[in-house]
């Protein structure tokens, strides 16, 4: 099994609701289409994890180009006014990715973390922000 984590460029927090769900539809489309096999996603406001079965026919590399590649163009499809709003160069996607090989041991350690990030997210909200130095 795979844990992948990726960021939209800028690290812009786009990923609020309608814009979440639509998200999670886009991929596990693409998870369908391409026989992925995504056991967990989650999608916090700013990043994205996901955790795939390691039996796919891909490498991690390759699952990451099909995934970022097809869901931006689906995404700016539905959404070209977020396009315009916030990646004014076009992508949705930063270059880089995590990815990390996970155990039978972590497996459900990675699972639950990857299943609370918008828990975790929600709690950042309640206590409110950092206050600021100036």
């Amino acid at each position: 099994m795979y844990h992948f984590v990726w960021i939209p460029k800028y690290r812009r927090k786009v990923f609020y609701e309608p814009y979440r769900e639509a998200m999670k539809i886009i991929i596990q489309k693409i998870d369908y289409d391409y026989d992925i096999d995504i056991v967990e996603l989650e999608i916090p406001e700013d990043h994205i994890h996901m955790v795939v079965k390691s039996e796919s026919k891909m490498s991690p590399s390759q699952i990451m180009h099909v995934i970022k590649s097809i869901s931006a163009r689906e995404f700016f499809k539905l959404y070209p006014d977020i396009k315009r709003r916030y990646f004014w160069g076009g992508k949705l996607w930063t270059q880089s990715y995590f990815v990390e090989t996970i155990r039978n041991a972590t497996e459900d350690t990675i699972r639950k973390y990857v299943q609370n990030q918008l828990l975790e997210l929600d709690k950042k909200e309640v206590h409110g922000s950092q206050l600021g130095l100036f």
